[in-house]
């Protein structure tokens, strides 16, 4: 079958972690002091990218075989 969910999962993660990414890079400092000053958004959101793109260079990898 070609049906390949990491295409589709990968766009999602990679979108998702720009997103957090952009805004725990805008947003107020101040929000993170209940979290001991961890900009978790930043954080997650690089994680998320590197999964997002993980999968879209496996699906790429796929394809050109």
């Amino acid at each position: 079958m070609g049906l390949d969910l990491r295409l589709p999962i990968g766009a999602l993660f990679t979108a998702l972690g720009l997103v957090l990414i952009v805004y725990g890079a805008i947003s107020d400092p101040a929000i993170y002091a209940r979290s001991l000053g961890i900009n978790i958004n930043l954080d997650w959101g690089c994680v998320l990218l590197v999964f997002g793109v993980a999968m879209l260079a496996a699906s790429w990898r796929r394809t050109a075989k």
